[in-house]
């Protein structure tokens, strides 16, 4: 009886480990941040008593899964003193699924440097295009999460101005896979 299940537990194995896409992993890199590194002053928000250059940093990501037809990328602070909901520092979507990297400063307002078709939601500051770190001063250091999505979509319906929490439960809701770089900042 032994000898008829290792065939079977060979079998499932082989199953499970081609079931899991034991291809390379989606990921997330930067030439302007780093995993738990502070965020530069090129990249911090411009207001709020914050005086940085607020330039989105580059980002670069490579072996989405399969049938990922667009991508999003969003940046969230999860300390920020909200009651939990955190800050949403930039909502981007419907990037085209051919996109592999953004340039930094792509996440200007005016978006000029994004690929065609490409839409900015409105930030929790209230302004579309990407907004840098402002923690409140004296609060210790804040977590950056900047977070590329795989997308079965190629366009989300969500408006310009659609609530970050919608735009968020759109974004996960269409998701395939997703691959982050957690930056810190505090003041």
């Amino acid at each position: 009886m032994k000898r008829g299940l290792i065939p079977f537990a060979l079998s499932f194995l082989v199953a499970s480990v081609a079931q899991s896409g034991a291809g390379p992993a989606f990921t997330l890199k930067s030439p302007d941040i780093a995993e738990g590194k502070t965020v530069g002053s090129k990249h911090i928000y411009n207001s709020f008593g914050c005086t940085g250059e607020n330039l989105s940093p580059a980002l670069e990501w490579s072996d989405p899964p399969a049938g990922a037809k667009s991508f999003a990328v969003l940046v969230h602070d999860p300390d920020a003193p909200t009651g939990g909901a955190g800050f949403w520092h930039w909502l981007l979507v419907d990037l085209p699924a051919s996109t592999r990297n953004l340039p930094q400063g792509a996440g200007s307002p005016d978006g000029k440097q994004l690929p065609a078709g490409a839409k900015q939601l409105e930030t929790d500051f209230g302004e579309v295009g990407y907004g840098g770190p402002c923690p409140p001063k004296g609060h210790g250091p804040h977590r950056y999460v900047f977070t590329v999505y795989a997308l079965d979509v190629e366009k989300l319906d969500v408006p310009h101005n659609a609530r970050t929490a919608i735009a968020g439960f759109t974004v996960n809701q269409h998701a395939l896979a997703k691959a982050s770089i957690t930056a810190t900042f505090g003041r």
